[in-house]
């Protein structure tokens, strides 16, 4: 059976997926971005093919499943069959629609400094592309080994420190046991990091100037939180789709069990100016439930004082809408940051 791509306009993109003979008795696109109420997501069965057009959502690209119930009764999740493309996540690869006038960034290919991992504990490693004993500035990444497994976070700077675009740095990947735990606002992943982490990699590695805290998702809301609970352990932010939920924003999100915790922090930053500030690059997608919690948070924080930028990328909640936005949004708060710090 032949399964053709879908065919992908400025506008819109129509999807087909053969089922002849017929085995599925429904079919659903499931795509991975917040789309307006009433948008028609089923698939219609016409001439031993489902079908579905779809106006272009505000993005560059769009990742994507399929749903199909086997006449069976059987209800399966799918890639499209048709479609090569394929994004990699934390769940699982994903299809992906690329939207004319879209393209990958070009450090993910251009000549790269070398660098080596060293092991500083079992959850955080430091990528280096110096001496261990050489002084440089650090950035600190929550959910660091995916970051650099499907966003090529080491990569990116081993790209630009190679081109000169910033100086040579070290990046502490960290991973988490408990990840909705750990990054809700939770009191005691700051007091490690500031107890126990950044103490552990400065034993072990050289450190210059401020540290820079970065994340996504629940990983930038935990960035933000040991900044505002232990001032002067960050010198920056960067804080990607950062899960600032509310009750009033995020009302589909209170099944999550630390919903609570979260919103009550939102609310504490709203209420309390903040002990210090500092630089502070956002970036969110235009396609993701996050947006309009992000854009609240800049301007709260942007009203108590902190330079804040806000980047909204044309993309959703996954970790290349990421990755495309490191260059310049990243690189730029990371040369500010640490020029201005030494």
């Amino acid at each position: 059976m032949i399964h053709p791509p879908p065919t992908v306009t400025a506008d819109s993109v129509t999807f087909r997926l053969p089922d002849r003979p017929r085995t599925f008795a429904h079919a659903r696109l499931l795509p991975a971005l917040t789309l307006p109420e009433g948008t028609g997501l089923d698939l219609t069965h016409t001439d031993g093919a489902w079908r579905l057009t779809l106006a272009r959502p505000p993005v560059a690209r769009m990742e994507y499943r399929f749903q199909v119930r086997h006449t069976t009764g059987d209800l399966e999740e799918i890639c499209d069959p048709g479609n090569p493309l394929r994004a990699p996540g934390v769940f699982g690869d994903k299809s992906v629609v690329e939207f004319p006038g879209y393209a990958p960034p070009r450090w993910l290919t251009a000549p790269r400094a070398g660098g080596r991992r060293l092991e500083v504990t079992e959850r955080v490693s430091v990528w280096s592309p110096a001496d261990p004993a050489e002084p440089l500035p650090l950035l600190v990444a929550h959910d660091g080994p995916e970051y650099d497994r499907l966003a090529g976070l080491t990569v990116f700077a081993a790209a630009l420190v190679d081109a000169g675009r910033l100086p040579p740095h070290r990046i502490a990947l960290l991973a988490a046991d408990h990840r909705d735990d750990e990054y809700s606002a939770n009191p005691a992943h700051a007091a490690a990091l500031h107890d126990t982490v950044l103490p552990a990699i400065r034993a072990a590695v050289a450190v210059r100037g401020p540290v820079v805290g970065m994340g996504a998702s629940l990983g930038g809301l935990a960035a933000l939180h040991a900044q505002r609970t232990r001032p002067g352990l960050f010198g920056g932010l960067f804080l990607q789709s950062a899960s600032f939920l509310t009750r009033a924003l995020d009302p589909q999100e209170q099944r999550f069990g630390r919903f609570d915790r979260v919103d009550a922090f939102v609310a504490r930053v709203r209420a309390t100016r903040p002990r210090a500030t500092v630089p502070v690059v956002m970036t969110c997608g235009t396609a993701e439930e996050n947006l309009a919690n992000n854009r609240a948070m800049a301007a709260v924080l942007r009203a108590q004082g902190y330079p804040v930028r806000l980047v909204e990328v044309p993309d959703a909640h996954n970790h290349v809408g990421w990755r495309d936005a490191f260059d310049p949004a990243l690189a730029e708060l990371l040369r500010e940051v640490w020029m201005r710090g030494g």
